[in-house]
């Protein structure tokens, strides 16, 4: 008897070695009104990128708390709004019941495929670019060299050679070239010493060998040398040998060829670490995540229009599908003779159930009934349920399924529970120096964001020394990049369902949506991580996360509470750990915005989460001008001011979100980009783009990070208008040279951090004013972000060098 690995429709299985697709969002020129919406319910076959069509902040608070999952957010006529949000056949009815309209679609699973087909094309163009790679040789063979470049250069820290080759062996073995060099004109190779060049690879493509090292004099002449028996000899040159131009331009950029995996990025940074093991090192995170895999399920006998829910039998292997659960068979027998009773028999992997009949020959077992014979008879191995909590009165039909975690991704994903890594770069590595956190792809779906973190890192390691900013970086900071948050979630996205957002945890309950066919009609399973952290939470009662295990902003199971998933505990871990972390950026994607703290609020009243004194909302728009006017440089993009400040001002409330967790728990400036506004896998010119231009800005939050560790200057504050004598009231208004704290008296007191200090005057809104309507001497001082306080004066003391003024009133 043949046997099926699945009893109802499902979209195709996806092949090859990147199975899954990358998802294009072209975006329309134009936003649509809200009072213009579409005429029906869209048809849809998967999950798609569709616009939603809000009329006011209420109807958007509704479909956040619904666990609306919005990838950008625009206004459009009146009060209203147009989200663009994931929504799948699963979604419909429940967006329908809470009376959503829907416009455009904009974005199909039918069309992602062709991002995967973009990114195949650039690895086949780099494997030509970079030659044939003869994989037949054995060690017995003699490897072929090419030596690309050899270039000597002088920097702030010395002298160097940087040597670049390539080997035919490189594609299909790890080894280290050694390159000997002469220590000059008329001496012979070896004398200047030797280092050693190890293997760079992109995407799974072997590139070449390269490394640098210090070196006394400059070399002339290098002879590389394999261990498969190749030599090539080649000439040097020098490389800047005049001053750089202006703007002090970075010597190397673009180290970005096409998307990647985490499996890549993970064999990229480490790479970066071997290769310069001085400035660089990784670091696994203690909690692994749970892993890129499923129990394996059989689904029985509910028919291909899933409307026979009531004789549905649901099997699930005890053991992963990778594990043995893809082996295993369930078979409802019809005995074919009457009276017989129900009875289970387990062999192997064969689970057969031969069906009871009355005395007609007719079966008469209900799912019911068969759900608890599985569980009674083969317990060891599966355990049943009826299908979505359905009492299973109906009685169930003879079929053959076998179970499939229904996981398309090559056996070279692990299906084990993932080890997830940061990149460390500094020259001081202890602590002592100023800490900047970069992550990215805490959601699974956001390709292009791990690339500037890619980028970020290539930058500072292979222009540290020659170029005299990235070299105060790496020797003044102590940077942290972390390129894939979520690596279960991320290999989900490309080899199974593109647009996929959180990890892969099934946390729904038998009586829920916990079967495959829900995944088929485009429910998402697993937990959103930006979600799960401790600070402002759904628990809380803030708004913006949701309880339903299927929800784009599932926070999580609520008996589990916050920090429940791995990945989140590794990001604390990192923080808490490495305390002197005092800025990050969280890099997501899409939509051009640049965000920090307030990021959740209680729906009722719209109370927010504690906002940022005035001096640090100042602080972080004067830092957010740098960061962002550095975007802007690379092709003109503009990051707009309505698109800039607290989350909950210019998108919506994100309860338990990571920003927020490290700005109050651990008082972290903490940034949020959202790259570019061509959705989360945009064609490979505008993703490599964004990577380019937000690198730029990462960069530049890195030299926000310094300028702050070395800010020794005292802020000056002012008053106006000047103290002296007035006709009436006054209202007097206080500036800083810088963004600051004011901290002020009335009662001729000295001033200290007790004291009252100026609040902004509301959201947005400048620094209030004192009125003063009778004669008063107003006592303050300013502190500034970095604790420098005016005038040397110290508040905890008891001297009395603080600024004063008095305000006379003569009418």
């Amino acid at each position: 008897m043949g046997y099926v690995t699945w009893s109802g429709p499902r979209r195709a299985r996806r092949a090859g070695t990147a199975a899954g697709a990358a998802l294009a969002l072209l975006l329309p020129a134009a936003v649509p009104a809200a009072a213009e919406p579409a005429a029906a319910v869209p048809d849809l076959d998967g999950p798609s990128v569709v616009e939603v069509l809000l009329e006011d902040r209420d109807a958007l608070d509704r479909l956040v708390d619904l666990g609306g999952d919005i990838a950008r957010l625009d206004p459009a006529d009146g009060d209203g709004f147009v989200a663009q949000a994931v929504v799948s056949p699963f979604d419909l009815e429940a967006y329908g019941d809470a009376g959503f309209t829907f416009g455009e679609v904009l974005y199909t699973e039918a069309d992602a495929e062709e991002r995967i087909e973009e990114r195949e094309e650039a690895i086949a163009r780099l494997q030509a670019e970079n030659g044939p790679h003869d994989t037949a040789r054995t060690l017995s063979g003699t490897d072929g060299l090419e030596v690309l470049r050899a270039d000597y250069f002088e920097g702030r820290n010395g002298a160097f050679l940087s040597v670049e080759v390539r080997s035919d062996f490189g594609q299909a073995e790890n080894f280290q070239l050694t390159v000997e060099r002469d220590a000059g004109p008329g001496t012979e190779i070896g004398d200047g010493g030797a280092q050693s060049l190890g293997r760079f690879v992109d995407v799974g493509v072997y590139m070449y060998h390269r490394g640098q090292a210090p070196v006394q004099e400059r070399p002339e002449r290098i002879r590389v040398t394999s261990p498969h028996g190749g030599i090539a000899v080649a000439e040097v040159t020098e490389w800047l040998p005049d001053p750089r131009g202006p703007g002090d331009p970075l010597p190397y950029t673009d180290f970005l060829n096409a998307y990647m995996t985490p499996g890549e990025l993970y064999d990229r940074i480490h790479q970066i670490a071997q290769e310069y093991p001085d400035i660089a090192e990784v670091i696994e995170l203690p909690h692994r995540t749970n892993g890129y895999r499923r129990h394996a399920q059989a689904i029985l006998g509910v028919g291909v229009d899933g409307r026979n829910a009531d004789r549905g039998v649901v099997v699930e292997s005890l053991a992963y599908g990778h594990e043995g659960g893809n082996d295993i068979v369930v078979d409802l027998l019809d005995p074919g003779a009457p009276d017989s009773a129900l009875s289970v028999d387990v062999a192997g992997g064969t689970v057969a159930v031969s069906l009871a009949t009355d005395g007609g020959g007719a079966v008469t077992t209900t799912a019911a009934e068969a759900v608890a014979a599985v569980n009674a008879g083969a317990g060891d191995l599966v355990r049943a349920f009826t299908y979505r909590g359905d009492a299973g009165n109906g009685v169930v039909l003879p079929e053959r399924v076998r179970a499939d975690d229904f996981l398309d991704a090559p056996d070279d994903v692990s299906r084990e529970p993932a080890p997830v890594y940061a990149l460390r770069i500094g020259a001081t590595r202890d602590g002592s120096k100023t800490g900047v956190l970069g992550y990215a792809q805490e959601h699974a779906r956001e390709w292009q964001t791990p690339l500037v973190t890619i980028e970020t890192a290539e930058r500072l390691v292979r222009n540290y020394g020659i170029h005299d900013t990235t070299t105060e970086l790496v020797d003044e900071l102590d940077i942290f990049l972390m390129p894939s948050f979520n690596p279960d979630g991320a290999n989900y996205s490309f080899h199974d369902v593109p647009l996929h957002r959180k990890n892969m945890t099934n946390y729904c309950p038998d009586d829920g949506p916990r079967d495959q066919w829900a995944v088929e009609q485009g429910a998402q399973w697993g937990v959103d991580n930006n979600r799960n952290y401790g600070a402002y939470t759904l628990w809380d009662g803030y708004s913006g996360a949701s309880f339903s295990c299927t929800g784009g902003s599932f926070a999580g199971p609520e008996e589990l509470g916050p920090l429940s998933q791995p990945e989140n505990r590794n990001l604390v871990w990192l923080v808490d750990t490495h305390d002197n972390i005092g800025f990050s950026m969280n890099i997501h994607s899409s939509g051009d915005y640049f965000m920090w703290s307030p990021g959740a609020y209680i729906a009722q009243g719209r109370v927010p989460t504690p906002r940022p004194t005035a001096m640090q909302e100042a602080y972080f728009w004067q830092s957010s001008a740098s960061i962002l006017g550095a975007i802007k440089e690379h092709r003109g993009t503009v990051v707009t001011p309505a698109r800039t400040g607290p989350i909950i001002d210019v998108l919506y409330s994100a309860a338990g979100n990571s920003g927020d967790h490290l700005w109050y728990e651990n008082g972290i400036f903490a940034w949020n980009f959202e790259l570019g506004q061509a959705g989360f896998q945009p064609p490979w010119d505008e993703a490599h783009a964004q990577g380019m231009e937000y690198a730029n800005g990462l960069y530049t939050m890195l030299e926000v990070a310094l300028e702050h560790q070395r800010d020794r200057y005292r802020p000056r504050s002012a008053a106006s208008p000047r103290a002296g004598a007035h006709p009436g009231p006054v209202e007097v208004s206080f500036e800083a040279n810088e963004p600051a704290e004011i901290y002020y008296t009335l009662d001729g007191s000295r001033p200290d951090f007790d004291s009252p200090r100026l609040e902004a005057s509301g959201v947005r809104g400048a620094l209030e004013t004192l009125t003063i309507e009778e004669t008063t001497t107003v006592h303050w001082f300013a502190v500034d972000v970095a604790g420098n306080v005016e005038g040397g004066y110290d508040p905890d003391g008891g001297a009395r060098n603080h600024r004063r003024g008095t305000w006379t009133v003569t009418g």
